[in-house]
């Protein structure tokens, strides 16, 4: 039996975050939701099904993993967008060989265990976005998983899912949560509830408050002096808190990214800089942006209403009163740059400029709230080859080659607001 996390029509609700990237890449909590499901199924062989044009990069993103394909003659294939229980394994056996598709409560595809002359039909079309239309005449089942559908799911979830991914991670290390170094002068409340990873550090002066959730800090985590974190929150490897920072709760901080300034229930994707002073709250944050000094989002509406937000052509109720900015990746923001509640800042944008830049920024925007206009595709991938290099990192040909195709995606959206293509 294989397991095939695939991607589904609804991909584009979760844009610009899944424009470089497949649904199942996103993070809640402290791990991705790919990583949720397969740690559930231990030993069991992987694919992962994606969009056409991400294909070239997962595969030199993931060497180890067929991509689009699928090799065995039994598979059970899982939407990427799920928030996968601890009982998924249960919920969807392995051991039961017979065909059936499993939907949730509003008939959303979760899963297919499919075998025999239905399954050769699913690979020969395993290029195409998966749908219920795939596995007509298949017995349907209800189960009750829960689904992503909005980026604010994944914000909303973050606690919950923080606090389930910590047990996890250090359910074999109860007797020994302290491997990194703690220097005289840093507190530790609740340090029974802190985990610190191998080559971590706790500066003098820091303050880490475990009594609201666990804290976890990763591999060569650095928290530098006078800096505040309560958790629940996670700090990648290799990334930095800068001094007087204030991390509270419900944050995530991917791999070598560096933060400071005031952070809350947002997640912040790897190789990204939030370094400076200004507030960021119920936010998401891609790979590879960086946040200029001062700069702030509201995450609350003056009269204290659900935020409304830019999805996929259309403004939706959140239903949330907390919501603030989210950016795709390799997007800049300029020193002082403010952003209002539930603002939308797509794929490579640099947004600069006195007052409030537009709601929606498309991928590509140039500008703030005086003019907004198209950034060059040429200057963008020289400034992303930049910025990659300051991390040791070189843009390779499939990279490359994913920034052109948003560009030409995206297109459309930017001659609709009048930007010169």
């Amino acid at each position: 039996m294989e397991i095939c996390i695939f991607e589904d029509l609804y991909f584009d609700r979760l844009e610009p975050l899944t424009f470089s990237r497949p649904t199942y890449d996103l993070v809640c909590g402290i791990s991705s939701l790919k990583e949720k499901i397969i740690r559930e199924y231990p030993g069991i062989k992987v694919s992962l099904h994606t969009r056409p044009y991400l294909e070239s990069f997962l595969i030199s993103t993931y060497p180890g993993l067929c991509i689009n394909k699928i090799e065995d003659d039994d598979c059970l294939f899982i939407n990427g967008r799920i928030l996968a229980p601890e009982n998924i394994s249960e919920l969807l056996s392995l051991k039961d060989k017979t065909n059936k598709v499993f939907v949730g409560k509003d008939d959303t595809l979760i899963a297919a265990r499919i075998s025999g002359k239905k399954l050769n039909e699913v690979k020969n079309n395993i290029h195409d976005l998966l749908t219920l239309s795939n596995f007509d005449g298949v017995k349907i089942e209800k189960v009750d998983i829960p689904c992503v559908n909005y980026i604010w799911d994944v914000i909303n979830n973050n606690h919950k899912e923080m606090l389930k991914d910590f047990s996890f991670y250090t359910k074999s290390k109860k007797r020994d949560m302290h491997h990194g170094k703690i220097f005289d002068g840093a507190h530790l409340i609740e340090k029974e509830n802190i985990f610190i990873a191998e080559g971590a550090e706790i500066k003098p002066g820091a303050v880490l408050d475990a009594s609201p959730g666990p804290i976890y800090l990763d591999e060569n985590a650095v928290v530098f002096p006078n800096a505040v974190i309560e958790g629940p929150v996670y700090v990648g490897k290799s990334s930095q808190v800068k001094s007087c920072a204030r991390i509270y709760e419900n944050v995530s901080i991917g791999r070598i990214c560096k933060v400071g300034g005031e952070v809350e229930d947002s997640i912040i994707s790897p190789f990204t800089n939030k370094q400076h002073s200004g507030f960021l709250g119920h936010a998401y944050l891609g790979s590879w942006v960086n946040i200029g000094a001062d700069t702030n989002c509201s995450d609350l509406k003056n009269n204290y209403g659900n935020v409304r937000m830019y999805v996929n052509g259309e403004v939706i109720d959140s239903g949330s009163q907390f919501l603030g900015v989210i950016i795709g990746d390799q997007s800049k923001t300029a020193i002082n740059t403010m952003f209002n509640t539930g603002t939308v800042v797509g794929f490579a944008c640099n947004i600069f400029g006195a007052g409030f830049p537009p709601k929606y920024l498309p991928s590509y925007s140039w500008g703030g709230s005086d003019a907004v206009t198209t950034y060059d595709i040429e200057r963008s991938i020289e400034t992303a080859k930049r910025v990659m290099a300051r991390r040791n990192k070189v843009m390779d040909e499939a990279e490359e080659k994913l920034f052109r195709k948003i560009f030409d995606l995206t297109q459309k959206e930017r001659r609709k607001r009048g930007y010169p293509y």
